[in-house]
C-alpha cells in the first residue's frame, strides 16, 4: 500500500516537473519613463528638509510631500507646528521645503 502511494506521488511529481514553462509575454507597449521633478535644494530648502526629517519623524512616519496638495498641507502643518512646538521661522522653512517638492 505504501509503495503504491509513493509510486503515485513520484509519478505526480515527475509529471508536474515536466510541465512546460511559459515565457513571460512581451509588453504590448514599451514602458513610458516617468518624468520625475527634481528640485535643486538651496541651503534654505535643505534646512527645511532637515527640520522636516528630524522634527516630524520623532513622532510618526514621514509623509511623501506629493501625497497631499498645497491646500491639504496647510492645516496639517498648522496642527503639527503646535504639537512639535516649532516657532514660525522653523515652520516657514519646513513649509517652503514641502511646497518645493510638490
Amino acid at each position: 500500500m505504501k509503495s503504491k502511494i509513493l509510486t503515485l506521488a513520484a509519478i505526480g511529481l515527475f509529471l508536474v516537473s515536466c510541465g512546460t514553462k511559459k515565457a513571460p509575454a512581451a509588453p504590448a507597449t514599451p514602458p513610458v519613463a516617468e518624468t520625475v521633478k527634481t528640485v535643486e535644494l538651496t541651503p534654505e530648502l535643505a534646512e527645511g528638509k532637515s527640520l522636516y526629517e528630524n522634527n516630524c519623524a520623532r513622532c510618526h512616519k514621514l509623509k511623501d510631500p506629493k501625497k497631499y496638495t498645497k491646500e491639504e498641507w496647510g492645516p496639517i502643518l498648522v496642527k503639527m507646528q503646535k504639537k512639535a512646538k516649532l516657532d514660525d521661522v522653523k515652520m516657514a522653512s519646513i513649509t517652503n521645503y514641502i511646497h518645493s517638492q510638490l
